[in-house]
């Protein structure tokens, strides 16, 4: 089963993403911010990551940046935003995202962009 963490600051966000990917069949784990999710990514192996930008402590495009300059694995990642700006998008990009979306996002548009960044089929 294909693990993800989801990182918001917003409880009601990570609850919402997370029924989204529990229902597409997904373990999902979940960190309140980009320092929380730093732990977590030394805890387990993640095949995916939906990052907020917003976050207190340490923000999404710093959490990426520093997951980005180490040695190892580089999941796809995703950043979920409330940001619709295109110079918001290119810093995601920029900073290591591999996909940039604006919250609030619906169900089957987060399900079908995490299962194309893993590689798997949509179903119909």
């Amino acid at each position: 089963m294909k693990q993800i963490l989801v990182i918001d600051d917003a409880a009601t966000v990570r609850l919402y993403h997370r029924g989204i990917l529990e229902s597409g069949g997904y373990r999902v784990t979940e960190a309140v911010n980009g320092v929380e999710g730093l732990e977590r990514v030394a805890e387990t192996a993640f095949d995916l990551y939906f990052v907020d930008v917003n976050m207190p402590v340490l923000d999404g495009y710093g959490f990426l940046r520093e997951l980005r300059s180490r040695d190892g694995p580089q999941p796809p990642a995703i950043m979920v935003s409330t940001e619709a700006g295109e110079q918001d998008r290119r810093l995601a990009l920029e900073v290591g995202a591999s996909h940039y979306m604006i919250k609030p996002v619906r169900p089957e548009t987060l399900l079908a962009c995490a299962r194309l960044l893993l590689g798997e089929r949509s179903t119909p």
